[in-house]
């Protein structure tokens, strides 16, 4: 394999697949290759990377020859026909949406938290990695370093959740129905069934027989298979508030040993991908604007839980965090989880040449 990646975003002209191009060049990923993949009508499209155009070709069962890295953000019906078939042609696929977050034998995987997930995971030699919802990784990236220190009994958790989420078209048709509402006209609702401009709602994805829709059911079960823990009792509330992007949280955490505020405060100062931002004397904490185009889950808000701490032996914290959706929460994740396989490539590298010289 040479030092550059062949590369393919599927997805390449939706909000998250934007990102995957800037982050790439941001952050001096290895492209060799790279080509944009999407539907027919964007076919023919061009796109600037690194100071050239590439053009935008239609997604197809033979797109992938030779590619040895495939980043996925078109939607799951589209993960689930196309990802196998990357794989199969031998590129390591990281897929964005819900398709494979909970196959078994498929990883589910946030560097900051289980990077091991990705042992026995070699670039362009086939395989799926699913990249956990974006509710899910903003939460677990802060809440995993109180875990592993006092461990965490249950996680009551609610979400204000962004624009950003339901991709580029609901983010137009928020600036959309905004200018509309101003203007004293009835709001376009074509991706939301009703007004999101100056209102919020329970977020709009399926609801089950128990009450939960699927994006609360996806920070239960995906946070579970994450930390390889199932005995955390979880519950979620997710609502979509009127926000451009970045995704806001409230956590509430019941834990099993005491933890007050300023150790909390300590342990995320040292965490990865974590920033604080916990001015009380300002009454400043982390806002959707702070998150916006960021890579890290701004904390704030770091407070002992008043209905609970020391109380027949139950101690509880408070949280309030900020992940900016597009970012963090959808394609720097993935970009992250690609910059821990090259890693891993290069150190094999490195050690079958020690091995020959050795010789």
């Amino acid at each position: 394999m040479s030092g550059n990646l062949s590369v393919a975003i599927v997805g390449a002209t939706g909000a998250v697949g934007q990102e995957f191009v800037r982050l790439l060049a941001e952050r001096r990923f290895p492209v060799g290759r790279l080509k944009l993949l999407a539907s027919r009508r964007s076919a023919g499209k061009t796109v600037e990377f690194q100071g050239r155009p590439h053009t935008i070709e239609e997604l197809t069962d033979d797109s992938f020859q030779d590619v040895e890295l495939a980043l996925f953000s078109a939607g799951a019906s589209i993960s689930r026909k196309f990802a196998p078939l990357a794989a199969e042609a031998g590129a390591t696929v990281v897929d964005n949406s819900s398709a494979f977050r909970m196959t078994p034998g498929i990883p589910l995987v946030v560097p900051e938290v289980n990077p091991e997930a990705l042992e026995g995971v070699e670039l362009g030699n086939g395989g799926i990695i699913a990249n956990p919802n974006c509710s899910t990784i903003i939460m677990i990236v802060p809440v995993t370093p109180i875990h592993r220190a006092v461990r965490v009994r249950r996680i009551v958790v609610s979400t204000y959740q962004a624009a950003s989420g339901a991709g580029a078209a609901a983010m137009a048709e928020l600036e959309q129905q905004t200018r509309e509402v101003l203007a004293g006209r009835s709001p376009t609702c074509e991706i939301f069934r009703q007004q999101y401009a100056f209102n919020l709602f329970s977020h709009d994805s399926g609801i089950g027989p128990d009450g939960y829709n699927t994006e609360e059911m996806k920070m239960v079960r995906e946070s579970h298979k994450i930390w390889g823990d199932s005995s955390v009792a979880i519950t979620a509330t997710c609502v979509r508030v009127p926000v451009m992007r970045a995704h806001a949280e409230s956590i509430n955490l019941e834990l099993e040993e005491a933890l007050d505020a300023d150790q909390a405060r300590s342990l995320l100062a040292n965490a990865h991908g974590v920033s604080i931002l916990d001015d009380r004397t300002g009454n400043r904490f982390p806002t959707p604007l702070d998150a916006s185009g960021r890579d890290d889950v701004f904390v704030g808000r770091i407070r002992a839980d008043i209905s609970r701490s020391g109380k027949n032996g139950v101690h509880g914290l408070d949280l309030f965090v900020c992940g900016d959706q597009i970012r963090k929460g959808a394609a720097l994740n993935a970009v992250q989880i690609a910059e821990r396989l090259v890693g891993d490539r290069t150190r094999r590298s490195a050690r079958r040449v020690e091995v020959s010289l050795s010789r």
